[in-house]
């Protein structure tokens, strides 16, 4: 029986409740723990998970993670300081909750109290600040351009902290809910032995094959979570391989189903979907206009009109996706311009893009399975369209092992996806930010830098709106970022499993199905 849930809503905004007080010079104080399911989930058994987006290269380090697998893994060990809630409001985690006076740039931290990590250590100032401040200064972390704003993080009392920021941020919460900002004891340096406040002990850990884990003795610091016995994660990155997985038992619960085979596996006997729409990976083809000759912005305009969005939609991803439009901001996202005008595929426009670069030569665009399913056909249909206006595109298909080290952020024009993030100062900053780790076009435009610090603060809704709406118009026009789909979230599960709800951000419930889920 074919179950696909509701769509994800827009992210219901507590920032406006945090500005209503600071119009009016009042503090205001959030972060709840999020709402737990109804009724008392079973405990026992064992979640057996085939996920895609990892490598042989894996790391607990969480400055390096960069994909499912150690995201899902991180938080079955560790924990953040914030949540972000199945309805996108931040929540709070490790942070019981927070308090932020006028101007958003100085913000109190209420730490939860008794909490312990694996090795007995109990929770304090200290970690959290240890923790933060591995992402900021001298680091190469993806989450460094999110907490730049940060001037001094204080520490009040064991369980209190004070974070003052050069500019003010009315989303530093979210901010602190990236992925990589995990919670570690004090001075950790050696990751290979994870010691976590999460659910789960590591029992094994073969980087790009398997990782396996077990319950924490006692109980779980959340209620209703933390139900399994153990965990058996397992890399699977071919979709029809993790299909088969699926539908023969060998595991319970797979990510990034394919949309061609979708319609055919709800119809398995004790299987379900979960769909989100307009919420999932943005799938892009990214050159560094740094680097001729994707420094020649004719070019890039050749590009983006020259490639069949919907086709690719249509027929490589069985429409399951809607049309991107050269930036990471999905429609689902607050703030979200939906008059910006396409870039539809207009093979005369190419042309005449293409004439005016002065271009010598074919374009070579390199792709891979390994970057995300239907990288090589998406490269293949571009090349089909850009040839109806005589522009050569040659695609190099690559290996899929260390893609994400060895093609992506070094190769001048390659495949990536975005996953989805909660707030749009979350996405822009993490992608097009100057000077970023993961800035993966090079891209650096004053006025978009000027526009995206002023936005953080403006209390003023329709005028914020108008910032974000000018930020993705700079992008989508001067940046090498061709993005031509948005795709669904699909995951696909055995109906005997509970808990796999839909996210305000992420698949797989938030990457925490290890930890909200349990066995009916």
């Amino acid at each position: 029986m074919n179950d696909i849930h509701p769509e994800s809503g827009i992210i219901l905004d507590r920032r406006q409740l945090i500005t209503g007080a600071a119009a009016f010079g009042l503090s205001a104080t959030f972060g709840a723990m999020p709402a737990m399911a109804q009724g008392a989930p079973k405990k026992g058994g064992t979640l057996r998970m085939g996920v895609e987006g990892g490598s042989a290269s894996d790391s607990f380090d969480p400055r390096t993670y960069a994909d499912s697998v150690m995201i899902n893994i991180s938080l079955m060990l560790w924990n953040n300081l914030v949540e972000v809630a199945d309805n996108g409001d931040a929540t709070g985690e490790l942070f019981e909750n927070w308090e932020v006076k006028p101007g958003a740039a100085d913000w109190i931290f209420n730490i939860r109290k008794g909490i312990t990590f694996a090795s007995g250590k109990t929770l304090d100032a200290d970690d959290v600040i240890y923790s933060i401040n591995m992402h900021r200064g001298e680091t190469k972390s993806p989450a460094k351009a999110l907490l730049a704003d940060i001037k001094e993080i204080k520490k009040l009392s064991p369980t209190q902290i004070q974070i003052l920021m050069t500019n003010g941020n009315l989303d530093l919460p979210y901010n602190l809910s990236d992925y990589h900002i995990i919670v570690v004891p004090n001075g950790t340096t050696d990751f290979s032995k994870p010691d976590g406040t999460g659910a789960y002990l590591l029992e094994e850990f073969q980087p790009g094959v398997r990782a396996t884990f077990k319950r924490k003795p006692g109980n779980y610091w959340k209620p209703n979570r933390g139900n399994f016995d153990r965990v058996e994660l397992r890399y699977i990155g071919d979709a029809a391989a993790r299909t088969q997985a699926l539908v023969t038992g060998q595991v319970d619960v797979i990510n990034r189903v394919d949309p061609k085979t979708a319609g055919l596996l709800a119809k398995s006997k004790g299987i379900k979907l979960s769909r989100t729409p307009g919420a999932g990976n943005r799938f892009a083809f990214v050159a560094h206009t740094d680097k001729s000759p994707f420094s020649n912005p004719d070019l890039m305009m050749a590009l983006k009109f020259g490639i069949d969005r919907k086709k690719i939609v249509d027929n490589v991803f069985s429409g399951y996706a809607s049309i991107g439009n050269d930036h990471t901001v999905g429609a689902k996202m607050k703030y979200y311009d939906p008059k910006q005008k396409l870039h539809a595929y207009d093979p005369d426009k190419a042309k005449f893009f293409f004439k005016k670069a002065n271009i010598a030569g074919p374009v070579e665009l390199q792709v891979s399975e390994g970057a995300f399913s239907g990288a090589t056909d998406s490269g293949q249909v571009f090349q089909e369209s850009l040839s109806k206006a005589g522009i050569q595109l040659d695609l190099k298909r690559v290996s899929g092992d260390g893609y994400w080290d060895n093609v992506w952020l070094k190769q001048p024009f390659c495949a990536v996806y975005w996953g989805n993030r909660p707030t749009i100062d979350n996405q822009l900053t993490s992608t097009f930010k100057a000077n970023t780790t993961w800035n993966d076009t090079h891209f650096n435009n004053p006025e978009f830098e000027k526009l995206l610090v002023a936005a953080r603060v403006e209390l003023d809704q329709p005028k914020r709106a108008q910032m974000y709406a000018r930020c993705q118009e700079l992008i989508s026009e001067n940046a090498g970022m061709v993005c031509f789909a948005v795709q669904d979230y699909i995951d696909a599960y055995n109906a005997k499993l509970g808990g796999l709800t839909v996210s305000g951000r992420y698949d797989l419930a938030d990457d925490r199905i290890a930890e909200k889920g349990w066995f009916i």
